[in-house]
């Protein structure tokens, strides 16, 4: 016999609880959606300060290390982008669920 709505208890752990079963544990990488649009908020921070070095880095030094450096700003912007998009994809995919 199956049981009832009306019998009040709750099949959904609670508290504590939830962090008993591998299915509940496995709700903690949810949370991956915070870490991304924060992980892309560093790499945006680390890529501007990137692109601020190399600027300065224009005059003075030798042409190979400002190319060097272009190509490290570059590939940082590229980074911050794929991150940003897949915090988006993230959290598009959390709002669904």
């Amino acid at each position: 016999m199956a049981p009832s709505a009306a019998s009040g208890v709750s099949s959904l752990p609670s508290g504590f609880a939830v962090f008993t079963t591998f299915p509940d544990l496995l709700f903690i990488f949810e949370f991956d959606a915070a870490y991304h649009c924060v992980a892309s908020l560093f790499y945006f921070g680390a890529s501007v300060l990137e692109a601020l070095a190399a600027i300065q880095l224009q005059d003075g030094f030798l042409y190979k290390y400002y190319h060097e450096n272009i190509s490290a700003v570059v590939f940082s912007y590229v980074a911050t982008l794929l991150y940003v998009v897949h915090a988006v994809f993230s959290l598009i995919r959390w709002k669904s669920s």
